[in-house]
Formats: C-alpha cells, sequence, structure tokens
C-alpha cells in the first residue's frame, strides 16, 4: 500500500464508513457497523485484502476531487487522453440496508472504464461465495450477504467482479452495492440518482442550520461538522473516535490502535462542539447514550464502549494484514477499555454540566449517576491510573486525571449545592475534597525547577494535556504556574508549528504532533489575550488538513504528512471548539452560562 492517508476522504450513512482513495478506490469498509469486519481492507495490506476500484481503465493521466458543496457526495473527476469522466461517489444515510452508490458521468469524449470488485471478509481473509443472478452479483459468507447492482454487464468470477465499459459525454452510468444478513432476504434495487438527490438534500438540510456568523472559518467548521456527524451512529448517538484501526502514529509500527468506539473522554470535548454550533439534538442523543452506557456500577466504568454501549473490547492482532506501509501489529480490540482512568469521572460530570448549562433537557436518571459516581471517587481518587493518553506502563498519579477528579467534585457542588435530594454530609465531604484535590495538584504536580506542571506527580516530564487546565476552569491563564507552564510547552513540544502531546522518544517510536494540542494552544492563547497568536496557531493546524478538509489524528512534521487514525473525531471536535471560541464568546468547560 503506497497511498498516503491523506489520499483518503470519509463516506458514511450514519452506521458505518468507507474510506475512498483519490484514485478511485475505496480501500476500507467494515458493515454493517463501525466495529463490524472489515470487508475492504486494502487500506492495511494490500488489493487482495479487498477494495473496490471505479476509474478509468488506464488511470488516467491527472485527477482532482472534491466534496460537493455541504455534503458528502464525493466527486472526482479524471482526465485520460480520449476525454473526461467524473465518479460520484456516496453512500445514502441509512433507513433500513446499507449501500455505497457510484455513478459514472461522461463529461468529455470517450473514456473506457473499470470496475474491480473484491470482496474479502474477515479483515481481508475470506472470499464470499458469488454468483451472477439476472443483472447483480450476489454474495454470501457467514452472516454477510451483498449486491451489486449495475447498469451495465457484470463479470462473475470467484475472486473478483469486474465490469468493462465506455462512457460518453453526457451518458451516466451507476452501480449499487447493498448490504443485508444473510438469513433476510437480498435488499431491494434503490435507484441511485434518486439516492444521489436525496443524500444531497440530507447533508445540505443538516449542515445548513449552522450559523457562518459564528466564526470567522466557516468552511473548516462546516466541513468538521459533516465528518462528525458521519461518525456519530445514527440510532445509539454514541461518537466513534475514528472509523479505522491500526493506521499507525509513528513510522514503523507499535502504535497502531482500533479507534472504532466511543471514548468517554471526548464527552465534554463533543458536548461543547455540538451545543455551541447549534446541534441540540445531537448534543442531547450523545449525553443520553453516555448515561446509558455507563449505567450499573460506577466501580465497573470504562474508559470506551461500543457505539451501543457494549463494554467487551477484547484485544487481538489480525495476522493475516501486513499492516498499513508494512506497519504491524493490525489491531481489533482495545486494551486499554479495561485501563484505569480517573479522569473519565470528571468527563462524565462535565459533560451533564455541559448538557444542562446548555439546555439540553434533563435526564431522569442523570442525578443518581452524579452521586453515586462521586461517592465512588470519593473513595478511589488517591490511587494511580494509566492516563488520558493510555500509557501502558505503570500507572501514575497523572496530573490531568487528578484535574478531572477535582472537576467532578467541582461540578457536582456548584449544580446541586442546593438540591434537597443531596445529603447536607455528602455535599460537605465533596466540598471539602474538591480544595483537597487542588491544594494536593498545586503541591505534588508542580516542578519549581523547571517552572512548570508535569505529567504527573514528581516527574521532569511535559504533556500537552496540561493545556486543558484553564480550559476545564482549574486555573485561569493569568496564574502564574499556568502562564509558565503554557510557555514552558511552547518552548518544548512545538514543532514546526504544531504541538506535540509529549516529548520525542529518542529510544523509541517518534510519533507526530497530535493536532487537538494545537487547537487546545489556540485556545489558551485567545484567553490570554494573544488574540493574533492564536489565529496563527490555530491556521497552522488548518494548514495540514488534506485537500478534501479532513485530518487524522497526528501530523508527522519531518514527513509532512498526515498519521494516525484517519479522520479523527477528537481533532475535529477540536476544530469546531477552537474556530468558535477564536471567534466570540462560547458555552465553555467550567463557564457560568451559554455564550457568555
Amino acid at each position: 500500500m503506497s497511498k498516503l492517508i491523506e489520499d483518503y476522504a470519509l463516506l458514511g450513512d450514519g452506521e458505518t464508513a468507507a474510506l475512498l482513495a483519490n484514485d478511485g478506490s475505496i480501500d476500507w469498509l467494515c458493515w454493517p457497523r463501525f466495529d463490524d469486519d472489515a470487508c475492504f481492507a486494502a487500506l492495511l495490506g494490500t488489493d487482495d485484502h479487498g477494495h473496490w476500484t471505479l476509474a478509468p481503465a488506464d488511470g488516467g493521466v491527472s485527477r482532482s476531487r472534491r466534496y460537493q458543496d455541504d455534503t458528502l457526495v464525493m466527486e472526482t473527476d479524471f482526465q485520460t487522453p480520449d476525454g473526461r469522466v467524473r465518479i460520484i461517489d456516496l453512500m445514502p444515510v441509512r433507513t433500513t440496508f446499507s449501500s455505497l452508490v457510484r455513478i459514472v458521468v461522461g463529461l468529455q469524449g470517450i473514456v473506457k472504464v473499470r470496475s474491480d470488485v473484491r470482496l474479502r471478509f474477515d479483515y481481508g481473509a475470506l472470499a464470499p461465495w458469488s454468483a451472477a443472478e439476472a443483472d447483480a452479483m450476489i454474495a454470501k459468507v457467514g452472516p454477510n450477504l451483498i449486491v451489486l447492482r449495475a447498469s451495465v454487464k457484470l463479470s462473475v468470477s470467484a475472486d473478483s467482479t469486474v465490469a468493462e465499459f465506455e462512457v460518453s459525454a453526457g451518458e451516466r452510468v451507476a452501480f449499487v452495492m447493498s448490504y443485508e444478513n444473510s438469513h433476510e432476504r437480498p435488499p431491494a434495487p434503490i435507484d441511485a440518482e434518486a439516492a444521489l438527490v436525496s443524500t444531497q438534500r440530507f447533508w445540505r438540510d443538516w449542515i445548513g442550520r449552522f450559523d457562518n456568523a459564528m466564526t470567522d472559518w466557516p468552511v473548516q467548521v462546516r466541513r468538521s461538522l459533516i465528518t462528525l456527524k458521519a461518525l456519530i451512529h445514527r440510532r445509539s448517538g454514541g461518537l466513534v473516535a475514528a472509523p479505522t484501526t491500526s493506521l499507525p502514529e509513528a513510522p514503523g509500527g507499535g502504535m497502531n490502535w482500533d479507534y472504532r468506539y466511543c471514548w468517554l473522554r471526548d464527552a465534554s470535548f463533543t458536548l461543547t462542539a455540538l451545543l455551541n454550533a447549534g446541534y441540540h439534538e445531537e448534543a442531547e442523543g450523545w449525553r443520553n447514550w453516555l448515561l446509558r452506557a455507563i449505567a450499573g456500577s460506577p466501580d465497573k466504568l470504562r474508559i470506551m464502549y461500543r457505539v451501543d454501549g457494549s463494554r467487551h473490547l477484547p484485544e487481538w492482532g489480525v495476522d493475516a494484514l501486513p499492516g498499513y506501509r508494512f506497519a504491524k501489529p493490525v489491531r481489533v480490540g482495545n486494551a486499554a477499555s479495561t485501563q484505569h482512568q480517573l479522569d473519565v469521572y470528571g468527563e462524565v460530570l462535565d459533560c451533564v454540566d455541559l448538557a444542562s448549562r446548555g439546555g439540553v433537557p434533563p435526564s431522569d436518571q442523570e442525578f443518581v449517576i452524579e452521586r453515586r459516581l462521586v461517592e465512588h471517587l470519593e473513595t478511589i481518587w488517591r490511587t494511580r491510573g494509566s492516563g488520558v493518553w493510555e500509557s501502558r506502563a505503570e500507572p501514575c498519579h497523572y496530573t490531568y486525571s487528578k484535574v478531572m477528579v477535582w472537576v467532578a467534585f467541582d461540578r457536582f457542588v456548584s449544580r446541586h449545592a442546593t438540591n434537597e435530594r443531596v445529603s447536607r454530609g455528602l455535599l460537605r465531604r465533596i466540598t471539602e475534597l474538591r480544595q483537597t484535590v487542588r491544594d494536593e495538584i498545586y503541591r505534588e504536580a508542580w516542578n519549581e525547577g523547571l517552572g512548570t506542571f508535569t505529567q504527573h506527580y514528581g516527574a521532569q516530564t511535559l504533556d500537552a494535556s496540561l493545556l486543558l487546565l484553564p480550559l476545564v476552569g482549574f486555573l485561569p491563564v493569568e496564574n502564574p504556574r499556568m502562564a509558565s507552564t503554557i510557555a514552558t510547552i511552547e518552548r518544548e513540544l512545538v514543532e514546526g508549528g504544531l504541538v506535540r502531546r509529549k516529548k520525542a522518544n529518542a529510544d523509541g517510536p517518534n510519533e507526530g504532533a497530535f493536532l487537538a494540542c494545537s487547537c487546545w494552544m489556540a485556545e489558551c492563547m485567545k484567553l490570554q489575550g494573544r488574540d493574533r497568536e492564536a489565529r496563527e496557531q490555530f491556521e497552522r493546524l488548518l494548514a495540514v488538513a488534506n485537500d478534501v478538509g479532513l485530518l487524522a489524528e497526528e501530523y508527522n512534521v519531518p514527513g509532512r504528512h498526515l498519521a494516525g487514525n484517519f479522520p479523527q473525531a477528537l481533532t475535529h471536535l477540536s476544530v469546531v471548539n477552537a474556530a468558535l471560541a477564536l471567534s466570540g464568546p462560547t458555552l465553555r468547560r467550567g463557564g457560568k452560562g451559554f455564550r457568555e
């Protein structure tokens, strides 16, 4: 696989997503859900691991692409010696079954086009049983049933399904691939042109609710919001961190993780972005997903869940896949799901607080959950954890985790100081603990010699998550220790104008700049009154998006390319939050009200 991560664009239907390369090949698709097995896995291997290429037979001499305005509909133009064609790609928003729609449009001359479909289920390992029936190809394996219909002849073999045809200026040739469970009847045909129109209408109606006047970067915010909407599971309201697994954060592999799940870490970032952008329905759906997922014993809280709220994510390696650019391992599941991370308690209570201040109607269960979580946190807050970056080394007293403990106690006290359902004894204890935690952080996380807060108690190392301390309301940026910490991060963790989450590791994998951190830095600069520098910092981040406005988790500065899973929700959430915060008043974590 020689393609770069930035060569890909996103397609999605609200329950799963596909990655489409700029050469016309769909190289990643998990059906029927984000976290199901991939049936196209060439992204992490070769064409033999599954893909669907639709392009001029000779590849073309040049190509360009764009999303149709305010949609998730991609169009790619190919110029060949014989003429020019356009491929329109989309996934209709799912109502019953899931489909991929691809329409070839002749623009100039006569162009020979080839469609090559190689379905490989179980992450590239299983070729389905395929047969031609009437005007369709039907493929079955295990629980999966795929139907491919086209307005041209399909040649079906055990290995692939191919179509070769010519298209003239003004002609349109449609392909529709649909998924259903193998015990069901094959999905009915759908009209590709009608699906195109309804999909365009859906996305334009949805993003049309955003007011461009809210930001100086409306184009980038609209693209980020559309991307986030595509990563929100339509039925459950859960937001996956990314639609991919094992795109490496560092060259050569090792730091390859499965991100097709919902992180509690993203809870407050998500609520802030959706509420500030005006998407209250999605914000309420996310809040409700969160409360359902964590219902039960507070001591059983996980840091991540599946989109349906289930909690078991056993991690295993896919030996059959060589990995993106041979970076192994390819992981399915995520062992970090069982880690002990104190910060998630603060995320949950912060999320509930934000929802309330942002106008989301209260849930009947939220108070009970809040109370049970703080009562449990009262007994465990002194324990060590794995931290927000999910370290697989020995647990530590991570500074950001302890700050989020403070956030949990602070939000509970702020919300329930006059709530008669809260015992005065509990309120008094939590109020005292809030101060105790703050004092401990001030004492144990500060390194006088370095003049900065550190990654964990007693550490000599920095961590860009410290930029979140003023953003969650723990310390103002004017505080001398906070100001010194921000300055030290600027001096020590900035590479090529972008912020790393930690210093480069001379003895291990050298991961890229963590893109969300650059947004956090821009917000801190804004709070410091450094408006021009904040805008410059933010625009350096925007400059590394690919040609269709998508961002991964990280950016490899020396290599000048995106790295990590793609597109990444936290990055796009941070873009929305920073773009709005740099443009005017917003709902803030730990603030007093809405758009104060």
